[in-house]
């Protein structure tokens, strides 16, 4: 077999002359820094935010402008090409607009900004800076990046940049230039979970990841919500419904998703029609472009599908008692005659008294109408070819956690009890804890998509709901959601979710190193990255817990969040030389100051190169390989392919 191999190996490298060659490249490449990777957490469709960030790198792009021009070009003028490099077309137009687009201007431009895209690739390869490079442009972007002391630097510049101004094709390379230094400046990017809910456009965000050349993504509550509508369950449909009506998100689901709600809105005005559904009134974070409804219509809307979706969680709890969750099954529970609710021996009076489509002595069936849209609802999710595209990539870059470089990231928790144990959770009978409890449900939500119909497959459509909101979900990690509380209890104890008791052993150095072992990672280089719980820094709360060993960076891109949290977000950013943080101020279209800052938290000993990190032991793993071809067709065993 492994002669096999090395057949196969030498169809690539044919002589000993391109062994060697390729393993002197790769050995060179092991010896260039690392790349930058940055780690986002919690986007919930925040699309204008989150792009801002990648296009400005979370702010190293500003940096770099800074430490290249700062000798040269005022605070101003680099403000401007920071503002140009983000928003290269936009930038053209307005420059147009105004008269200010001058080929004098085109020719001062280019010349810096070959300058910051030397800087930015400077601990690139060649190849590898080439396979970023436009086509069209490749030949002359390679030449003026690359240009030897040993000849006329700068009238070599001005020749090929004059050429580039009378072939009337500078705005089209000056545009490519900006993307090239967009694209160079995040080596690789990690997403810490929820892409979806909440913001106006998770679609426009998934657009955008998919373009990039190194992604992973580790899946939160918000995204396994969306995967299991796209598979089709019912209680994830509605839930998905319910919080875009939450949050007046109409354009994702009808413009993003081909998502015909008309049946919803046909069903809401009719069963509806007299109720003033003011219970269910949208927070608009963000107005509807292409599909602007009537708040009141979308009001009655909200109550549709929020009744429905309790009917739907109820049957999922009976179905599923293995999971430990009778006590949400709040709907069943509800006096429809008196209209109230016993808590905990208490009994509470319901906030609204309109319920149309219950049955008081079936409270959890649903109506016939409310069977036929639920039935509409749920092809429209498995039909659209757009919302099926992305919940792919979703899976194929997509896991449970991750581990690289020595970094564990995972959305929320690794589920623990008050006593410090870890919790177990029953998945069909067996018991899971740690990494093995991930380890199963990253098995079963891809068994979920892509395994054959069957009482397998549904278990686990059924377990992507439980991942929702349940107790010892790692990706919830609270010990109930009280979105009906929220909506219909006036008394605001029983609103009140309790976090997992994870949240506060992981401020032990102790309990993140444990657990850093239990994924293989050297406890003494390793960290943990989480998302999920809003940081709130206005409070005085840190991102950075357990003497380091910790990282949470939800710090509310979210605009829902940006009052308790009172930043925007942060970005951790991982380089040869350090770690650091970036505090993002809110995101305001057209601003140029919006620079966040940026604190190092953590200086590397010495400057890590390739050779240190996984890519580096996978490329020594090639050169090895190469190694004995090399001694093949040196001892003659293999011959050489003329």
């Amino acid at each position: 077999m492994k002669d096999k191999y090395l057949q196969w190996l030498s169809e690539k490298y044919p002589t000993v002359e391109s062994v060697a060659s390729e393993m002197i490249n790769l050995s060179a490449i092991r010896s260039l820094p690392k790349g930058t990777e940055y780690f986002f957490s919690d986007l919930h469709g925040e699309y204008e935010a989150f792009l801002y960030m990648l296009k400005s790198a979370s702010g190293m792009i500003k940096k770099k402008i800074d430490t290249v021009l700062i000798k040269s070009v005022s605070g101003s003028g680099r403000e401007e090409l920071a503002s140009l490099i983000y928003y290269p077309e936009r930038t053209l137009k307005e420059l147009e607009a105004g008269q200010l687009l001058t080929d004098e201007w085109r020719r001062l431009v280019i010349y810096r900004l070959i300058v910051i895209c030397q800087a930015v690739s400077a601990k690139y390869t060649r190849s590898r800076v080439r396979k970023r490079v436009p086509k069209d442009f490749l030949y002359i972007l390679d030449e003026l990046l690359n240009v030897t002391d040993d000849i006329n630097k700068d009238f070599y510049y001005e020749e090929i940049i004059h050429t580039i101004i009378d072939t009337k094709i500078a705005d089209e390379f000056i545009i490519s230039l900006c993307k090239l230094i967009q694209s160079l400046a995040i080596d690789k990017l990690h997403i810490i979970g929820d892409i979806f809910d909440r913001g106006p456009r998770a679609d426009i965000i998934m657009e955008e990841l998919m373009t990039m050349h190194d992604v992973d993504i580790q899946w939160g509550n918000h995204d396994i919500s969306w995967l299991g509508a796209a598979l089709g369950n019912p209680v994830l449909v509605a839930n998905v419904i319910r919080i875009s009506m939450k949050y007046n998100n109409v354009d994702l689901l009808e413009d993003g998703y081909g998502i015909n709600l008309r049946a919803l809105a046909v069903f809401a005005g009719k069963v509806y029609a007299k109720d003033s559904c003011n219970l269910f009134y949208p927070s608009t974070l963000d107005d509807n472009i292409y599909d602007p409804v009537d708040v009141h219509l979308v009001a009655k809307m909200h109550k549709a599908i929020t009744i429905i979706q309790l009917k739907l969680e109820g049957q999922m709890i009976a179905a599923h008692e293995e999971w430990g969750m009778n006590e949400r099954d709040v709907f069943s529970r509800v006096d429809f005659t008196h209209f109230t609710i016993e808590e905990k021996g208490k009994s509470y009076k319901l906030k609204d008294t309109n319920f149309p489509t219950v049955d008081k002595k079936n409270p959890l069936v649903l109506s016939e109408e409310e069977r036929e849209l639920l039935t509409v609802l749920v092809n429209s999710f498995r039909h659209s070819e757009k919302l099926q595209k992305h919940m792919k990539f979703l899976l194929s870059h997509g896991s449970m956690y991750q581990v690289c470089n020595d970094n564990l990231m995972f959305h929320g928790c690794i589920p623990m009890e008050e006593d410090g144990t870890y919790a177990r959770v029953n998945i069909q009978g067996e018991r899971y804890s740690r990494k093995p409890l991930l380890d199963k449900i990253d098995s079963l939500i891809n068994k979920a998509y892509f395994g054959e119909e069957g009482e397998e497959k549904q278990y686990a459509s059924d377990f992507m709901w439980y991942l929702w909101c349940g107790a010892n979900s790692p990706l919830y990690g609270k010990n109930k959601m009280s979105f009906f509380e929220r909506i219909f209890l006036e008394e605001k104890s029983l609103h009140q979710e309790c976090y997992n008791a994870y949240y506060k052993f992981c401020e032990s150095k102790e309990v993140c190193e444990e657990i850093l072992e239990q994924f293989g990672i050297d406890k003494e280089k390793g960290h943990i990255i989480n998302g999920h719980v809003p940081v709130r820094m206005k409070e005085g709360e840190s991102p950075v817990k357990a003497q380091g060993k910790l990282f949470v960076i939800d710090g509310g891109i979210s605009k829902a969040y940006q009052k308790t949290t009172g930043i925007a977000g942060y970005t951790l950013i991982y380089d040869s030389h350090c770690l650091s943080l970036a505090e993002h101020k809110p995101f305001v279209q057209g601003r140029m100051q919006q620079t966040p800052v940026v604190k190092i938290v953590e200086r590397m000993e010495k400057r890590i190169n390739i050779a240190d990190i996984d890519k580096g032991q996978e490329i020594l793993e090639e050169i090895c390989e190469l190694r004995r071809l090399l001694d093949a067709y040196r001892s003659g065993r293999i011959k050489e392919r003329e």
